[in-house]
């Protein structure tokens, strides 16, 4: 009897303590953290690692396993079950933990280590994901997203997108040792529904991009695929104008806009974790919105250009360094070529990165930049006519299209060396 008044008193005192603030002190594993009130938890249908999915989400990338889980629809009937659950699990562990040592709930509630987000009835404990479900490179080391979109079916479909992916995938890989199971694609050609590059998935493939990111870590973002512009409505656009990207569906559900690729990869990035987008689409110059521009001239000098001033929204990082290569200025277009590789359609900023950083290992950025450029200039229809006449067509009848650099930072490009 004795016993059970005691184990009454407590569930008295966890309800009391529940719908108040020292309900938290005693089990700050349950503390909301920031944010979380805009989503709800699910656990990785291959791992079992909890991920806090956005509200509006069908699906979630688990950033350890890279399983994609499809979750519930939003019901708050199952919302409230789930909660009335979680509250009964948590008393059944509280009563058992308290009636084993009733003399020192006080001392050990106030002094445990609380080392996971998961309750199992006795103490609080991290639950790991199999070992061979780990890779080993999702932290502190190499994460890359490649997306290319083709647009089948339409008059404005891109030949050489899904070439450009594959090309960078095996660039990565076997010349810059990024793990395979560490880098996410997206094409039109992928057979998972969502690994198609809409404009959700490619949102959800940026957020798993820079999930649980940390000093060390490398990250890339590819994208071939369709640039545009849309009118600036925040006026934080030195021309008026905010870069976007295409999704496959973006004439249904619009495009990607500036503002929101900066604010869900590059505000995130940590102190010590690196970002290079690299974007082979037109209008694509500014495309991540980062505060610095370089602009550099046919004879290669150079200088940065402040956008700090145009916005009141900060645009850098959390302390990480953000880096963006780009086909071409914001109100510049790229196409689609077989006159660099020779025998396959790619797009010319893609095929001249690869080539340039294949060939001169360990080159600065402005080494870089001015090497692409060169070769995109030569590679032009009437590159291979010679004199005045062809000089004047190359000139004044071709689109010109010169790959951008900007940055978080400013940085010596004749001295540093790239590096992904």
């Amino acid at each position: 009897m004795k016993l059970k008044s005691q184990s009454t008193s407590l569930i008295l005192f966890w309800f009391h303590c529940l719908f108040q603030d020292p309900f938290y002190q005693l089990f700050p594993h349950l503390q909301p953290q920031a944010g979380e009130m805009a989503g709800r938890r699910e656990r990785c249908s291959r791992c079992g690692v909890q991920l806090l999915v956005p509200h509006e989400a069908q699906s979630i990338q688990c950033s350890v396993c890279q399983a994609v889980t499809r979750v519930r629809p939003n019901d708050p009937l199952i919302e409230a079950q789930d909660s009335i659950r979680l509250a009964t699990n948590c008393v059944k562990g509280f009563i058992s933990k308290v009636s084993s040592n009733i003399n020192t709930m006080a001392t050990s509630m106030s002094n445990y280590p609380m080392q996971g987000p998961y309750y199992d009835g006795h103490r609080p404990q991290r639950i790991q994901p199999p070992s061979l479900l780990l890779p080993v490179s999702v932290h502190g080391r190499k994460r890359a997203l490649l997306c290319g979109v083709s647009y089948y079916g339409r008059t404005y479909r891109l030949k050489g997108s899904v070439n450009d992916v594959r090309c960078m995938r095996y660039f990565l890989v076997e010349r810059l040792g990024f793990p395979s199971e560490s880098i996410l694609v997206l094409t039109e050609e992928e057979t998972d529904p969502l690994r198609i590059p809409t404009k959700r998935n490619i949102r959800m493939a940026l957020q798993w991009l820079v999930q649980g990111c940390q000093s060390g870590d490398s990250l890339v973002f590819h994208y071939s695929g369709h640039g545009s512009q849309l009118r600036d409505m925040n006026r934080d656009e030195m021309d008026g104008y905010d870069e976007t990207l295409c999704p496959l569906d973006y004439d249904t559900e619009g495009m990607i806009l500036d503002d929101e690729i900066n604010a869900t990869i590059v505000r995130p990035l940590p102190h010590g974790a690196k970002l290079h987008a690299i974007i082979d689409a037109c209008h694509s110059g500014t495309i991540l919105d980062l505060p610095f521009v370089c602009r550099v001239n046919r004879e290669g000098y150079y200088m940065w250009e402040d956008h700090r001033y145009l916005s009141t929204t900060y645009k850098g990082t959390s302390g990480g360094l953000a880096i963006s290569l780009s086909a071409c200025d914001d109100h510049q277009s790229t196409l689609d070529t077989m006159a660099l590789s020779g025998n396959a359609m790619t797009g010319a900023m893609t095929y001249s990165f690869i080539q340039a950083l294949q060939n001169e290992p360990g080159l600065t950025y402005g080494r870089l930049l001015n090497t692409m450029r060169c070769a995109i200039r030569d590679a032009k229809p009437g590159s291979q006519l010679n004199g005045p006449i062809a000089s004047f067509i190359r000139k004044v009848f071709i689109t010109t299209q010169e790959p951008q650099l900007s940055s978080t930072e400013k940085f010596d490009i004749y001295s540093k060396p790239f590096s992904l």
